[in-house]
């Protein structure tokens, strides 16, 4: 595949079949560069194309808990006790 800007949905999608034939490629080898440079194309098409927003911080917390299996009480080390209030001058 010749390597160029991606422009079109056409060479985007021509672009991820050859990331995908690539995935695999031995590390330090012309495929693996070949590899890294297309996933940066496709990065800088999609970042327009498909914005994807930041989470609620509240909700990626309890999603990474959820999947990790953590309780409130696993946290407290980190973040104190849910009753924990900051001191006046905090």
């Amino acid at each position: 595949m010749e390597i160029k800007l991606i422009r079109t949905k056409k060479n985007y999608w021509a672009a991820l079949a050859e990331v995908d034939r690539l995935w695999d490629a031995p590390a330090k080898s012309p495929e693996a560069d070949e590899l890294g440079v297309l996933t940066l194309l496709v990065e800088q098409y999609e970042r327009p194309h498909f914005p994807i927003s930041d989470p609620d911080p509240i909700d990626f917390l309890g999603h990474v808990m959820e999947a990790r299996g953590l309780t409130r009480k696993d946290l407290e080390p980190y973040i104190g006790p849910s009753g924990w209030r900051c001191p006046p001058r905090c």
